[in-house]
């Protein structure tokens, strides 16, 4: 069974034991947190079931891992003939977490 999650603006197809990074959440490490669901699927003798917006009563849980730091990206500004020359990095924030169940 797999459900699709919303959470940080983004859609995620997960099922249990994925691990995924979604956008930064204010929780610590070890701590549970739960989404919202928007569809169940996958599970053979069921038909798949579609929220409006959410499914009533689903929801899905999970354990953070971590908050972790992405690749560096390098921005460069520069506009020619001016002698305007601007490098800086970005890391951004995710946070490492891991798919403990599905509760439809």
């Amino acid at each position: 069974m797999y459900a699709i999650i919303q959470t940080g603006g983004k859609q995620y197809r997960v099922q249990q034991g994925d691990v995924i990074y979604i956008e930064k959440l204010d929780a610590q490490p070890e701590t549970l947190v739960s989404f919202d669901v928007l569809f169940i699927g996958g599970d053979g003798e069921k038909a798949p079931v579609v929220g409006k917006p959410t499914v009533p009563g689903a929801k899905v849980d999970g354990k953070v891992l971590a908050q972790v730091l992405g690749e560096k990206i390098t921005v460069f500004k520069y506009k020619s003939k001016k002698n305007y020359r601007r490098k800086a990095g970005h890391r951004q924030p995710y946070t490492k977490v891991e798919i403990a169940a599905i509760q439809a």
